[in-house]
């Protein structure tokens, strides 16, 4: 008989909070697990090394971003290998961001098709004007996306998928070597916009708790994850 999948993910969970405490020094107070369609997704919360909470007592969040950073392409790789031998089924993309003041922290697989012990991902009909919202958003910070998807992974989570958002500048940036701190930089940029120019709260109709995005540069993509109280 299958293994149900909440238990299977529990176990990765488990898993993930070992190899974060392997390479950190430090695991999370919680590692918490969500599957739907092509997406796996970590809810992290209380996850900072003693060398990370120095950097941010010091005001230095850049260069715990770039050190946390360099260590997750190892976690990562790993986390990839895990995945596709445990569901058969390929790896497209991984994602992750951190948002330091809450010390909370999300990581995102994103499979190249559908996994089939995955429920099917919810749809958001019911709030008007999210993805116009993102667009707009998108607009004053880059430019407006080729495409825009959005997806209710629980009742508190929701993401966002863009396609083609990167301008000229920026690719240029990357071609000569400054993509960490072209990340840097849209990191601080965007997530002041979505915080302090969104209108999120009202379209939701509820607090939002925390914001993630991160970036898949290569290809030109971002999610961005709205989790609400």
């Amino acid at each position: 008989m299958a293994t149900p999948i909440q238990p299977k993910l529990m176990e990765i969970s488990s898993f993930i909070s070992k190899l974060l405490r392997k390479n950190f020094g430090k695991g999370p107070l919680s590692c918490h697990a969500f599957a739907k369609s092509r997406f796996f997704v970590l809810y992290i919360r209380e996850f900072l090394s003693p060398m990370e909470i120095v950097l941010i007592e010091n005001k230095d969040i850049n260069n715990a971003k770039i050190s946390r950073d360099i260590v997750m392409k190892t976690i990562l790789t790993e986390l990839k290998g895990i995945l596709e031998l445990e569901f058969q089924q390929d790896v497209g993309s991984l994602y992750h961001d951190w948002n330091y003041l809450n010390n909370t922290g999300m990581i995102t697989v994103v499979f190249e098709k559908e996994v089939s012990s995955f429920e099917p991902v919810g749809q958001i009909p019911e709030y008007n004007g999210f993805i116009d919202e993102i667009e707009r958003l998108s607009i004053l910070t880059e430019k407006k996306p080729d495409k825009i998807e959005a997806f209710q992974i629980t009742p508190k989570l929701f993401l966002v998928k863009r396609y083609g958002i990167l301008v000229p500048i920026e690719k240029a940036l990357i071609q000569n070597g400054y993509e960490q701190a072209l990340l840097v930089t849209k990191d601080k940029l965007e997530k002041t916009y979505l915080h302090q120019h969104g209108r999120f709260e009202e379209i939701f109709k509820k607090p939002i708790t925390d914001i993630f995005v991160d970036w898949n540069l290569k290809e030109d993509r971002s999610l961005t994850y709205f989790f609400l109280s």
